[in-house]
């Protein structure tokens, strides 16, 4: 059995999950509503709260899809009643982020700033203190979505090795290299 595929998934008491025709799942919580198509060799079954991911023989490709699925499902449940937030930091002198509505402007040290518009799922808040750098911060109840969006905005300037400049993740470590000066030695 697959550790991930044999995990039981237990239902928040907020949480709606329902199986269609066609193994469509969706799932509605306080937070939204997700939907997933899941392979008709796999199958769901939701008893007392707690919902298993069930497969039909030990082939390779069964098995690979029984993790798949628990996993997708386990992020969706866990998106509609908590959700998921991303944190990026702006390192860099003059580098600003401001936003209103679903549009975020950036100002990353290029000749004109950058206005990212973001996916309604996706809400977004900037802000600035003095003395620190600008945090973006992302929510939403799609983890993929989520981790997609703040992809793209990492893209737009990567850290780079040297003094560490760029758009990065606040929980992300930076390797840094030493530089001209350190080989002089």
């Amino acid at each position: 059995m697959s550790r991930v595929g044999k995990a039981p998934i237990s239902l928040p008491a907020n949480v709606q999950i329902n199986v269609s025709k066609g193994n469509l799942v969706t799932v509605k919580g306080p937070k939204g509503e997700l939907h997933q198509q899941v392979d008709n060799d796999i199958s769901i079954e939701i008893e007392d709260g707690v919902l298993h991911v069930k497969r039909p023989t030990d082939q390779k490709r069964h098995r690979s899809l029984h993790g798949l699925y628990r996993a997708l499902i386990n992020n969706m449940v866990q998106g509609v009643s908590e959700g998921y937030v991303k944190q990026l930091e702006l390192v860099g002198v003059g580098y600003r982020a401001t936003s209103s509505g679903q549009l975020l402007e950036l100002t990353l040290g290029f000749s004109h700033p950058i206005f990212f518009y973001l996916p309604q799922e996706v809400k977004v808040a900037a802000s600035q203190e003095k003395g620190k750098n600008p945090i973006i911060r992302l929510e939403s109840s799609d983890k993929q979505l989520l981790g997609q969006v703040a992809a793209k905005i990492r893209a737009m300037r990567k850290p780079e090795p040297y003094k560490g400049k760029g758009v990065k993740y606040t929980d992300e470590i930076l390797r840094r290299k030493a530089g001209k000066s350190a080989a002089k030695k």
